[in-house]
């Protein structure tokens, strides 16, 4: 999903032409002035619903490609399920988006991860795997169970609330495979939605038959992180899920295309990228200036890190420091849902950690998650 792993891929693949095309949008260039925002901000032509309770805190799951190497089984989400914080046993994240980037074996699940667009093989297994027993959305949910049935956590339960990714249908692909008997062409919008309704109901039905008892699904989200190639479908894909009491979720990067349009291409969740984490060459100021445009638009925000945080990595906590630091000096923990990138695991590698430093970001992290759920 980050910016920047799909602008060095993209830049394999299409060489000056992409270079040329996202070195703005992901560069440090930009300083605030609105006169340089990429789309400017429009009156919404759409109205404004919700139909679930939106997760105070959405952690991402990466998982599906071949080339993890994460096992996403039950004892792997117990850190990500509660955390021990001021004497006490309490619930962290209450939400969770399962997504795939590409299935590490040359499909790619949005525009510019890969050579090759992922086809309908290839989506029908990524779903197949969230729901897989003892993987994933099965994990998640017995584990949930467990610690409900121990007893260790006392007071009120809230089911955890599921997001899916939806796969981009890239333009002009003609080999994603065949839907009631004819081969979709993907130069047809009709063929684009199409596709994406089928994979919204299997995973409706994935979900529907396993009967899960601790969690529920409440939305879904959009992988391509840009409107560029999904400009005129994404409000459709919008309207099917409305119809079906979904939420749509979003997460474009920092100045991405159409980032400050979310409203009238149908989202209603979106959430904003500073991509601050990943470079040290992008200042301190970019998160002042991704909440101020965050709040400009009414989005909410992501807190980004990955591996590198851990001290015996590369030693990048004081990054994820900066995060905290600058969201709450702005009030973001109290008045904005927050989503929280990973990288892998590193929120479990900080939490199994035995350096003080680690150990010190994890309870900070906790601490904040848990000071937003008592506080609602």
């Amino acid at each position: 999903m980050r910016s920047l792993l799909k602008v060095s891929i993209s830049f394999i693949l299409w060489g000056t032409f992409m270079l040329s095309t996202v070195a703005c949008s992901y560069g440090n260039k930009l300083n605030g002035d609105d006169n340089d925002l990429v789309f400017k901000e429009e009156p919404s032509v759409r109205e404004l619903n919700y139909y679930h309770e939106v997760p105070n805190d959405l952690v991402l799951i990466y998982d599906g490609g071949a080339h993890r190497n994460i096992k996403w089984n039950k004892d792997h989400f117990a850190p990500y399920a509660f955390g021990e914080t001021n004497g006490g046993k309490k619930w962290l994240f209450d939400g969770f988006l399962f997504l795939e980037i590409h299935n590490g074996q040359g499909r790619g699940f949005a525009s510019g991860y890969q050579a090759l667009a992922a086809r309908k093989v290839e989506w029908k297994h990524l779903l197949e795997n969230y729901f897989a027993k003892g993987n994933a959305i099965h994990a998640l949910n017995e584990q949930l169970g467990d610690i409900r049935e121990s007893g260790r956590i006392q007071g009120e339960y809230k089911k955890r609330k599921i997001v899916i990714s939806i796969p981009e249908p890239i333009p002009n692909q003609t080999d994603w495979g065949q839907l009631d008997g004819r081969s979709l062409q993907f130069f047809n919008k009709k063929d684009r939605l199409d596709a994406c309704k089928w994979y919204i109901d299997y995973a409706e039905e994935l979900f529907r038959n396993a009967n899960f008892e601790h969690i529920e699904l409440v939305g879904f989200y959009w992988l391509a992180e840009e409107a560029s190639n999904s400009r005129n479908l994404a409000a459709d894909v919008a309207d099917y899920l409305y119809e079906k009491k979904y939420d749509f979720y979003w997460i474009p990067y920092f100045n991405s295309d159409g980032y400050s349009e979310w409203k009238n291409l149908g989202f209603n969740v979106p959430y904003y990228q500073p991509n601050y984490f990943f470079n040290e060459n992008i200042p301190y100021s970019r998160l002042q200036e991704a909440f101020d445009r965050a709040d400009k638009f009414q989005m909410n925000m992501e807190i980004e890190f990955d591996d590198r945080v851990l001290k015996n990595n590369k030693e990048w906590g004081y990054r994820l420091t900066d995060y905290l630091d600058v969201y709450e000096n702005n009030g973001v923990f109290d008045s904005m849902k927050v989503a929280y990138y990973q990288g892998g695991d590193a929120f479990y590698k900080l939490s199994q950690s035995e350096e003080d430093a680690d150990q010190a970001l994890y309870r900070r992290l906790i601490n904040l998650i848990t000071r937003k759920v008592e506080k609602k």
